[in-house]
Formats: C-alpha cells, structure tokens, sequence
C-alpha cells in the first residue's frame, strides 16, 4: 500500500493534454511502457526485464522526498540525503532480500552504473521531453525553460541511445522553432 502514495506525488510536467500536472506513478508506468517498446534501441545488450524494474522502483523514493524538477537548479547534495533517506525506509519495509535487491538496483540506476541503467535513464529523461512538446511547452515556458538547460539535462540520452538522442534533438529543435523554449 505504501506505493500508493504515488499517486500523491504531483510532477512539474503536464501531461500530453496539459489540462493537469502528472503523478509519478503515471510517470512511472509510461516510462516502464516507453523502455519495453524502445528497448530494441538500446546501443548494448541490455536485460530488459532489469531495465523495467529499475524504472518501477526509482521514483518510489519520491514518496518521502517528494519530486525534484528535472530542469531545476535544486540543490543536488541535499536531493541525494533525502533521496538516500527514502530509498532506505522505503526498502526497508521490504523483506531483507527484496530490500537488498531493491535498493542495489536504486543505486545502480543512480550511479547509471551498467548499460540498464543507461538506457533507463534515457527513457526516465525522454519522457519529460515529450510531455513538454505535446503540451504545447507549457512547463517549460512557466519555468523559462531555455534550450539549453533541456541539452545540459538530458544530453545523458546518448549515452543509453544515440537513436532516441536524436530523436530527442529533434523534438527540441521543433520546440524552440515554435517558442516552447527560451
């Protein structure tokens, strides 16, 4: 049930239809779709059944640390504490292997230590990308968004995917062309 708590966790990005700020746990479950349907454009063999579960567990820290704004300036220091806090209450419900288990693959996902991790991240930064040009920019106008704070933040796509990065370039390139960005 603790996982429900989720669905509390309102994100700074609107979904596609921009009529309302998304949950992470929408987040969490289009970004687990995303990586299954896109998983064949990973640049390494990857373990796809790895990459979904690292994409299902690394927003649950979320629940106590609440979410950070991906373009944010946020102290990256304090979000670590506060994250690391989290994932270890939040684990720690768990039985000890599924805590072991759970919190190794949070780190892992966070260190983008292995070519899962690559690609999840990839996945966990294109989405935001895609929910900002479908709903007109509207986030990232709100929050004067410029072109290159969306590259200084998601550039790491590449590194899971050259193809989804330049999907992606694409796509912001398209944004800045219709004023969806400074």
């Amino acid at each position: 049930m603790e996982t429900d708590r989720l669905k509390q966790v309102i994100r700074r990005n609107y979904n596609a239809d921009s009529h309302r700020l998304e949950n992470t746990a929408e987040h969490s479950w289009q970004i687990t779709l995303m990586a299954l349907s896109l998983a064949e454009h990973s640049d390494e063999t990857i373990d796809t059944f790895k990459v979904l579960k690292m994409l299902l567990i690394h927003d649950l820290v979320e629940i106590d640390a609440g979410d950070t704004y991906l373009y944010g300036e946020d102290d990256t220091g304090e979000k670590e504490k506060k994250e690391l806090a989290a994932a270890q209450r939040i684990f720690g419900i768990l039985p000890a292997d599924q805590q072991q288990a759970y919190q190794q693959l949070w780190e892992e996902f966070e260190a983008i230590g292995s070519p899962e991790a690559r690609f999840a991240k990839a996945i966990d930064r294109l989405m935001p990308i895609l929910n900002n040009y479908y709903s007109d920019g509207r986030s990232w106008k709100e929050n004067g968004i410029s072109r290159e704070q969306v590259i200084r933040k998601c550039r790491g796509i590449n590194d899971g995917s050259e193809a989804l990065w330049e999907f992606a370039l694409g796509i912001i390139n398209q944004a800045q062309e219709k004023g969806y960005l400074r």
